[in-house]
C-alpha cells in the first residue's frame, strides 16, 4: 500500500513539473492524475488550470482548512503517506495557478484570479494573503493554518517567492493591453461596450487615473445606458394595476370623457337647433388602485455574478424611478454593502462595487432583513449562484422571510444570454419551500416584479 501512495503521489508531481514546463497537457499523465484524485476522493476541478482556488473552495468549503499551510514543512515523523497525496494535489494545484501563468493578452478577470491564487499560495506557506507580494519576508504566526510552533523556519525560502511574486503579477498587468487603449482616446472611441468589456472595466477601475479612468467611465455609461432603454421598455409593458373609483377623477381636459359626456346628455338635444346642450361633463377615472410597495434587491457581487450585476443594478434604478415603489440595493461578497443611496443611478453604483472574492449571502441578510417593515408589501429579490459558506442558517433565514408574509424571490442568474449555474442543495429547498429558483433571461424577473407590484 506504501508503495502504490508512492506511485500517487509521483504522478502527481510529475504532471506538475510537465505542465509547468510545457503548456500542452500530456494525456497519459492527466488520465493517470484524474483517476488518482477520484480514489482519493477529491474533486476533478484540481486538475482545471481555468479554475481558481477561491471557486473550488466555493464548492468544497471543506478544502479551504486543506489548503492553509499545505506547503509548511512537516517533520519526517509526522508524515503520512496517504495525507501526503492529497497534499501533492493541492500543492500541485496552487503553484500551476501561480507559476503557469502562460502568454498573450491578459483581461482584469485574469489578473484578478491570478492575484486571488496568489493569496492562497501564500495562505498555504503560512502567511497571510499579501503579505509575500507587499515585500514583508518574514513568517506570519496565528494564521490559522493549524500548524503548531514546531514548524520549521522558511526565512531562507519566503524572500525568494516574494519578488517572484511580484514580478509575475508586474508582467500580467503589462499584458493588460486594455489600459493602454483606454490612454488613447481615438482608441477607445472605437471599442464596442459589451458585458464582457465592462466585466474587465470594472474589476480594473480601482488602477485606471486621467485619461484612462474617464474613457472608462465613458464607456461604462454608454453600456448602461443601452442596457437601461431596453429594460426599460420591458418594464413600461408591464399591466396596470385596476382602476380605483373611490378616489375623484381630475377635472382636467386630457381626463374628459367625451363619449359618456354626449351620451348622458343627449336628452339635452335640440332638433329645432340641431344642437346639444352639456349641463354636466363627465371625466374619466385614471387613479390606479396601488399599495406602496417595497423591493429589496439583493446581489452576489463575486465573480461568476458580474453579468446579473450589471442587469440588477441598472433595473433596481429603473423601478426606483416609478411612483409608490421604494427600492433598496444591496450588495455582497464576503462583505455587503448598502447601495441603497445611489440606486437611482446605476453608472455611480457599478463604481462603487468591488467585484469579486468569496461569497457569504449571511452578511447581506443582517443588511436586507431590517429593512422589511411591512412583509405583505415587501418583495425580496436574492440574486445569485448560491455557492455559499453557510447554506444551512442563510437559507432558514430565507425561509423565515418567506413564511413572515413577504414575497421571495430567488435567482440563479439575471444575464442578457440566459446562462447561469446555481447550487443544487438550494435549488432544491427552494422548490420545497414553493419559491422555485428564476434562472434564465432577465425578462423573467422583469415579469415577477411586475405581477407583485401592479405597477
Amino acid at each position: 500500500m506504501t508503495d502504490a501512495q508512492e506511485n500517487r503521489r509521483q504522478v502527481l508531481y510529475w504532471r506538475l513539473l510537465s505542465r509547468l514546463f510545457d503548456h500542452e497537457e500530456q494525456a497519459a499523465l492527466e488520465s493517470a492524475s484524474l483517476a488518482v484524485l477520484q480514489d482519493i476522493g477529491l474533486p476533478p476541478a484540481l486538475l482545471d488550470q481555468q479554475a481558481g482556488v477561491d471557486s473550488i473552495v466555493q464548492r468544497h468549503p471543506e478544502l479551504a482548512a486543506e489548503f492553509d499551510g499545505v506547503m509548511v514543512p512537516r517533520q519526517q515523523e509526522d508524515r503520512d503517506k496517504a495525507a501526503e497525496v492529497r497534499r501533492a494535489a493541492l500543492v500541485s494545484k496552487v503553484l500551476l495557478n501561480v507559476f503557469a501563468t502562460g502568454s498573450g493578452t491578459v483581461s482584469a478577470g485574469q489578473l484578478a484570479r491570478w492575484q486571488s491564487d496568489a493569496g492562497w499560495l501564500e495562505r498555504a506557506l503560512g502567511c497571510q494573503p499579501g503579505q509575500l507580494r507587499g515585500g514583508n519576508g518574514t513568517q506570519a504566526s496565528g494564521t490559522g493554518t493549524g500548524v503548531g510552533s514546531g514548524t520549521p523556519d522558511l526565512s531562507t525560502l519566503i524572500p525568494q517567492i516574494g519578488p517572484e511574486l511580484g514580478a509575475l503579477e508586474a508582467d500580467l498587468v503589462k499584458r493588460m493591453h486594455l489600459r493602454e487603449v483606454l490612454a488613447d482616446p481615438a482608441l477607445a472611441a472605437q471599442l464596442t461596450p459589451s458585458m464582457s468589456l465592462i466585466e474587465q472595466l470594472l474589476r480594473d477601475k480601482d488602477n485606471l487615473s486621467g485619461v484612462a479612468l474617464a474613457n472608462a467611465k465613458s464607456l461604462i455609461r454608454r453600456f448602461v445606458d443601452e442596457v437601461a432603454e431596453v429594460l426599460r421598455t420591458q418594464v413600461q409593458k408591464a399591466t396596470a394595476g385596476a382602476l380605483d373609483r373611490s378616489v375623484p377623477p381630475k377635472r382636467v381636459f386630457r381626463n374628459l370623457d367625451l363619449d359618456r359626456t354626449i351620451w348622458k346628455n343627449l336628452t339635452n338635444w335640440s332638433p329645432e337647433e340641431e344642437r346639444l346642450y352639456v349641463d354636466r361633463l363627465y371625466y374619466k377615472h385614471t387613479a390606479r388602485k396601488t399599495t406602496p410597495q417595497r423591493l429589496i434587491a439583493v446581489v452576489d457581487q463575486s465573480g461568476s455574478m458580474v453579468d446579473s450585476m450589471v442587469n440588477c443594478t441598472i433595473l433596481a434604478s429603473i423601478f426606483a424611478g416609478l411612483p409608490k415603489v421604494d427600492v433598496h440595493l444591496i450588495a455582497y461578497d464576503t462583505r455587503a454593502l448598502d447601495l441603497t443611496p445611489w440606486v437611482a443611478d446605476p453608472f455611480e453604483t457599478l463604481l462603487r462595487t468591488q467585484l469579486g472574492g468569496g461569497t457569504d449571502g449571511t452578511v447581506a441578510m443582517a443588511l436586507a432583513q431590517p429593512k422589511i417593515a411591512e412583509p405583505r408589501n415587501t418583495v425580496v429579490v436574492w440574486i445569485s449562484d448560491f455557492y455559499e459558506w453557510q447554506c444551512e442558517p442563510l437559507f432558514e433565514s430565507m425561509a423565515a422571510i418567506h413564511r413572515s408574509g413577504a414575497k421571495f424571490i430567488p435567482v440563479g442568474s439575471v444575464t442578457s444570454a440566459g446562462r447561469g449555474s446555481v447550487n443544487p442543495w438550494f435549488r432544491e429547498r427552494f422548490k420545497d419551500l414553493g419559491t422555485p429558483v428564476i434562472s434564465g433571461h432577465v425578462r423573467k424577473l422583469v415579469h415577477e416584479l411586475k405581477t407583485f407590484l401592479t405597477i
